[in-house]
């Protein structure tokens, strides 16, 4: 008998058919003989029409309210799959996230968790009960519901698969699993059968969309295995675990992000010191920086280039206009038209000429580069936005055709 924990995304519950659907997936893997925890999404679209909703009340909805409403999209899933379960003659019985023993921080719209307490969910289980578990949310100290942000009933997931020592973690969606590159974007990408933890953080981090990176480094830490699956085609799925048994690819997939915008602050003096005052203060400020280049400026400067979340472009470069005194710059500029194109591959450390293989793709498909960034297992370029999927094709053809 294992315990095999299972998350459902919105798509896989996105109406009554499909949540028969899971179901029948849940049943059938309780019939086998296993201890089931399931982790539901909210349905569809159901959390874009509760901030619409909230849209309509007030532009400056408070934090804390957003949670307490955002959080009702999974128990309204749970709920409904605890229904089917129970006509396909199973016992299941829903829990929120609270109930479930989801400790998070004081953060609301992106808590992290600090701890589960699964006694609960064990005792469910060894009452041969089917335990629902609401995603994306838990409980703060203050007692208020909080939620886990995008990817929040992903990590929800891995993180009860851990403390449970789940003997596997499935993420079903609506994707037969890892590929090679976006699939409605390069017709041509592979399915993989395994990944490891590195190559898919990497992957997450850089715009794949299948898992979050959140429940990949979580992942890691505890050692859980993964397996991202297909609700709708039930087929095999890709395992992630922290070594393959398959012989290493040159590079195990090519992502691409589209929310990415570039900052360039021009003029620094050549000082010790500078570029920590810029960092610090975006750093003081929550703004996540990406790729850094530093080039030779005019009269003993230097010139710096960093991307940020296209969404925190307006904030960064209001910060920047503020401290312009303080900084000690000439100018600065920013575009938004951008994309981040990027390889990743373990394979990469030992196959050398990887750089000028992707270099090579991009000058055929007359695609300019503007800055680039690398790791042991990443190579990551800024392109023109409107070269993004065009450059991506090329890449993948040149690895994978």
């Amino acid at each position: 008998m294992a315990l095999i924990v299972q998350k459902f995304g919105g798509t896989s519950v996105a109406n009554t058919e499909r949540i028969f659907n899971v179901a029948d997936i849940v049943t059938k893997t309780a019939a086998a003989g296993n201890q089931v925890v399931v982790v539901v999404s909210a349905q569809g679209d159901t959390t874009d029409d509760f901030i619409e909703k909230a849209g309509e009340i007030t532009d400056r909805a408070p934090a804390r309210e957003m949670d307490v409403l955002l959080s009702a999209g999974e128990q309204i899933s749970m709920a409904l799959l605890a229904m089917a379960i129970d006509k396909l003659g199973f016992h299941a019985t829903s829990l929120t996230g609270w109930q479930a023993g989801i400790q998070t921080d004081l953060s609301y719209g992106a808590a992290r968790i600090r701890k589960i307490e699964p006694r609960r969910i064990r005792s469910l289980l060894e009452r041969k009960r089917i335990v629902i578990v609401a995603g994306f949310q838990g409980l703060n100290s203050h007692d208020s519901i909080t939620t886990l942000g995008r990817g929040g009933s992903d990590t929800t997931a891995v993180a009860i698969a851990a403390a449970l020592g789940a003997d596997l973690c499935q993420i079903y969606t609506d994707v037969d699993g890892v590929y090679t590159a976006d699939p409605r974007v390069v017709p041509g990408a592979k399915k993989l059968d395994e990944i490891t933890y590195d190559e898919m953080l990497e992957l997450a981090t850089l715009g794949a969309q299948v898992l979050h990176n959140r429940s990949v480094e979580m992942a890691k830490k505890y050692n859980i295995d993964l397996e991202v699956i297909s609700s709708l085609t039930r087929n095999p799925g890709t395992k992630v675990k922290e070594v393959t048994s398959v012989e290493k690819m040159m590079i195990s997939g090519v992502a691409c992000d589209k929310d990415v915008a570039r900052i360039a602050v021009m003029g620094i003096p050549d000082e010790p010191g500078k570029a920590f005052r810029l960092f610090s203060l975006l750093s003081a400020h929550n703004i996540n920086i990406d790729i850094i280049l530093q080039s030779i400026g005019r009269d003993n400067t230097r010139d710096i280039s960093f991307t940020v979340a296209r969404g925190q472009l307006d904030e960064t470069v209001k910060l920047i206009e503020e401290n312009k005194e303080r900084l000690h710059f000439t100018e600065w500029s920013s575009e938004a038209a951008i994309a981040k194109l990027s390889i990743v591959g373990a394979g990469m450390t030992s196959t050398p000429g990887v750089a000028a293989k992707m270099f090579e793709a991009l000058s055929d498909a007359q695609v300019n580069i503007r800055m680039i960034s690398t790791s042991e297992i990443k190579i990551s370029v800024l392109i023109n936005e409107e070269d993004a999927q065009r450059a991506m094709r090329a890449v993948h053809d040149k690895f994978f055709g």
